[in-house]
């Protein structure tokens, strides 16, 4: 992940209080919040900034289970259950369900700290790549720019993700034949027209790419200087 931003979901205000204070003591930035609809509208419109969620699971409105797989559906994000809830079926159940760690309530917020830190060391750009503007969600194969999704076609889509499979590489058309869905005798110009609706989506040029530049005589190469 390239943040530390958190968000906290924690009806209890002396609680989320430590917490917060806490968190920004070792460098992470934390958006509290008590009603868990709220911080489910908050995730919706803004997930792309953060790197983890802390979630209680007796909350109001909603069961936090519940609000565990809504949050899921969104992103999937490494989410630590932070609970009273102690016993051991909801402990398989919420592991079950994709949490990355569960703290039964009451713990040392140190603790939830190091818990933390190793789960965003595992979490290291292993779905997510930030190049520039561009947001590139390995998971789900979905791209954003500037947080906006954009609306590639499947053969954009496969075509984008081999120039990521490939940064830095130069490939050339037959390669991206052989690594999409598009038929063998798919001409050049073809192939070509694909690219430039590419590069108008991602806001790229072809006289001075940002991203993806034409090498004359063999095919493309997608430009990651980072």
């Amino acid at each position: 992940m390239n943040n530390k931003k958190i968000l906290l979901i924690e009806d209890d205000f002396n609680l989320q209080k430590l917490i917060n204070k806490y968190l920004e003591c070792y460098g992470y930035e934390c958006n509290a919040y008590s009603k868990p609809l709220d911080a489910l509208k908050e995730f919706e419109e803004n997930h792309l900034m953060y790197a983890i969620v802390i979630l209680d699971l007796g909350l109001p409105q909603i069961d936090g289970f519940d609000l565990f797989k809504k949050l899921k559906n969104i992103k999937n994000i490494p989410i630590v259950i932070s609970t009273a809830r102690d016993d051991i079926g909801n402990k398989i159940y919420g592991f079950e369900l994709g949490a990355e760690d569960y703290l039964s309530k009451p713990y040392e917020p140190r603790e939830l700290i190091l818990r933390m830190d190793a789960i965003l060391k595992r979490y290291k750009n292993d779905e997510e790549i930030q190049i520039n503007d561009l947001l590139i969600d390995l998971n789900k194969n979905r791209v954003f720019l500037n947080q906006n999704e954009i609306e590639f076609t499947k053969i954009e889509l496969e075509i984008f993700f081999t120039f990521i499979k490939n940064i830095n590489k130069v490939i050339s058309r037959e390669d991206i034949i052989n690594q999409t869905s598009l038929k063998e005798d798919t001409k050049n110009r073809t192939i070509d027209m694909h690219i430039s609706n590419i590069r108008f989506k991602i806001n790229d040029g072809s006289k001075e790419p940002k991203y993806i530049k034409s090498v004359w005589g063999i095919g493309y190469k997608f430009i990651h200087d980072n």
